[in-house]
C-alpha cells in the first residue's frame, strides 16, 4: 500500500540539520552574509541542493527579521540633483540585491516627511534614506525613535556617520575663486531657496571665498532652483561690464544667461557666469557653462555604503567626510576685459 500524501516540502531547519550548522547559519549563507567558513558554506549549499530548498521572500524575512528593502524618502521636486541622487542610491542598492521602497513627500514640511517615514516603517524596511531639501525636516526626522537605521542625504556643516554629502561648501568656494583669479573685483551671487541645505552651503562657501579674496559681499539674490526663476533674477540683478555671477544651479544659470542677452551683455565677454551640478546640456550652452560637477554615482555608492555598515555592524565608525566636487571650466567664464 502507498501512501498518497506529497511530500513535505524542506525548510530551512531540515537544511541546518543536514549541514550540521545552525538555523542561523543557513540563513547568512542564504543571504550572503560574511563570517561563515569557506567549508561551511560549502556544506550548507549542498544540503541546500540536495533537498532542493527555495526558501520565499516572506520566509526568508521570517528567519533573517529583515525585508532587504530600504526606504527611500525623495521630494516631490524635479531637480537635477535630488533626481540623480535618488537614481544612483537606486542603482547601488539593487547591485547589493536590495529593493528600494520610494516615497514622495510632496510636501517639503517636516510633518509630511515625517508621514511618510512613519509609513515606511509599517512597510517593515530595514533602513531609511532621506533626501533632504529643507533644513526644518532633518531635525524632525532624527527626533523620532525609528528603530531602523537612517542615513540622512544632507549638505550641512554639522559632521556624523550617518548623514552623507557632497562638498557643497568647497565647491562653490572653488567656483567663486575662479572667477577671482581671473579678476573678477564683484562677484555676484544668485542663490537657491533660503531652507535647502545646498543653498545654504554654496552661499557660506561663496561668502568665505569673498572674504578670503578681500572682495566686495554684494547682497545676494535668491531663486527657487528654477530656469524660470534665474531669467527674472538676471533681468533686474545689479550688474556691470566685468561683473561675474556664481549661480547656484545650473538650471538658473541658463535662465540667468538668457536674461543678461536679453539686456545686451555678451557671456564672457561683459560678465563671467559659474553653474553649479554640471546638468548634461551645460556643456551645449552658448557659451558652454563653467560649473561645479557632482559625482551623484559615487553618492549613490557611499549611500548604500553607510546603509549597509549601519545594518551588518550597527556598532562601527563609518568617516563622514564628503565628497569632492570638481570645477569644469569652459567658456562662460574670461578675465574681464
Amino acid at each position: 500500500m502507498t501512501d498518497d500524501k506529497p511530500a513535505r516540502t524542506a525548510n530551512i531547519f531540515d537544511v541546518a540539520r543536514l549541514a550540521g550548522v545552525s538555523h542561523q547559519t543557513v540563513s547568512r549563507v542564504l543571504n550572503d552574509l560574511p563570517n561563515v567558513r569557506p567549508a561551511t558554506r560549502a556544506r550548507v549549499e549542498q544540503a541546500i541542493a540536495q533537498l532542493r530548498y527555495s526558501p520565499s521572500p516572506a520566509a526568508r524575512a521570517l528567519v533573517t527579521r529583515r525585508t532587504r528593502t530600504i526606504g527611500l524618502v525623495s521630494p516631490g521636486v524635479a531637480d537635477y540633483g535630488p533626481t540623480s541622487i535618488a537614481m544612483h542610491f537606486t542603482l547601488a542598492a539593487r547591485g547589493e540585491r536590495y529593493n528600494v521602497e520610494t516615497v514622495t513627500a510632496l510636501d517639503s514640511d517636516p510633518g509630511h516627511v515625517r508621514d511618510a517615514v512613519e509609513g515606511l516603517l509599517r512597510q517593515r524596511v530595514d533602513a531609511i534614506v532621506l533626501i533632504v531639501v529643507d533644513v526644518e525636516v532633518l531635525e524632525a526626522v532624527q527626533a523620532l525613535d525609528l528603530g531602523v537605521p537612517l542615513v540622512a542625504v544632507a549638505a550641512t556643516a554639522r559632521r556624523s556617520p550617518l548623514i552623507v554629502s557632497i562638498d557643497q561648501y568647497r565647491g562653490a568656494r572653488a567656483a567663486v575663486r575662479h572667477l577671482a583669479e581671473l579678476g573678477h573685483t564683484r562677484i555676484h551671487h544668485l542663490a537657491g531657496p533660503s531652507r535647502a541645505p545646498d543653498a545654504l552651503e554654496r552661499t557660506r562657501g561663496w561668502r568665505d571665498e569673498l572674504i578670503a579674496q578681500r572682495l566686495e559681499v554684494p547682497p545676494p539674490v535668491a531663486g527657487d532652483w528654477s530656469a524660470a526663476s534665474g531669467y527674472q533674477q538676471g533681468l533686474t540683478l545689479d550688474v556691470t561690464a566685468g561683473s561675474a555671477v556664481f549661480a547656484a544651479n545650473d538650471a538658473m544659470a541658463i535662465g540667468l544667461l538668457s536674461a543678461l542677452r536679453e539686456r545686451g551683455f555678451v557671456v564672457p565677454d561683459d560678465i563671467s557666469v559659474v553653474g553649479f551640478d554640471d546638468v548634461p546640456e551645460a556643456g551645449y550652452l552658448y557659451p558652454p557653462l563653467t560649473t561645479v560637477r557632482q559625482e551623484f554615482a559615487g553618492l549613490g555608492e557611499l549611500i548604500m555604503q553607510k546603509v549597509l555598515v549601519a545594518l551588518e555592524e550597527p556598532d562601527g565608525v563609518t568617516e563622514d567626510t564628503p565628497l569632492a566636487t570638481h570645477l569644469v571650466i569652459r567658456k562662460s567664464t574670461a578675465s574681464p576685459r
